[in-house]
């Protein structure tokens, strides 16, 4: 049965999902371009983090980060890549749009790639409802960025 639980970061599954998860960042995107969070990064008082289990297996994680007046931002939206197709990162989706909501936030922001690499998470984010937008909260215009936003 699945499960999503508040994670706090000390596991070594997630360790390895999220290690998994910078070194395909690093290798698709140039450093300069790479804006996933590290462990440290994750446990910032502003940021949840949630994991998605099926038994003892992680299937993927995501957060969110509370940037101030009502907006927040997507981090670290991850599918292990051997649980890739099974709806994995919509039901996380799902899970961090309804926290979100639960606490006021009324826009929701995220920055994924531009690469090819990244068409399957646009493709996603478009599906809820996501559009294509200026970057937000301090991030530069760059053209390995995608910058998308959806109004709660």
């Amino acid at each position: 049965m699945r499960r999503i639980l508040l994670d706090d970061l000390s596991g070594e599954p997630i360790r390895l999902l999220l290690e998994e998860h910078l070194r395909d960042m690093r290798a698709w995107s140039p450093p300069e371009s790479v804006h996933a969070l590290d462990l440290d990064k994750l446990r910032q008082p502003d940021i949840n983090f949630w994991t998605l289990w099926d038994g003892e297996s992680l299937l993927g994680c995501g957060a969110l980060k509370d940037l101030g007046q009502r907006e927040g931002e997507i981090k670290s939206m991850r599918t292990a890549n051997a649980h890739r197709g099974q709806s994995v990162g919509a039901a996380m989706l799902t899970h961090i749009i309804a926290q979100a909501r639960e606490r006021g936030i009324t826009r929701l922001n995220l920055e994924t790639g531009s690469q090819p690499q990244f068409a399957p998470a646009r493709a996603l984010y478009s599906r809820f409802g996501f559009t294509v937008c200026e970057p937000f909260a301090g991030y530069l215009p760059d053209e390995n960025s995608c910058f998308m936003t959806l109004v709660l």
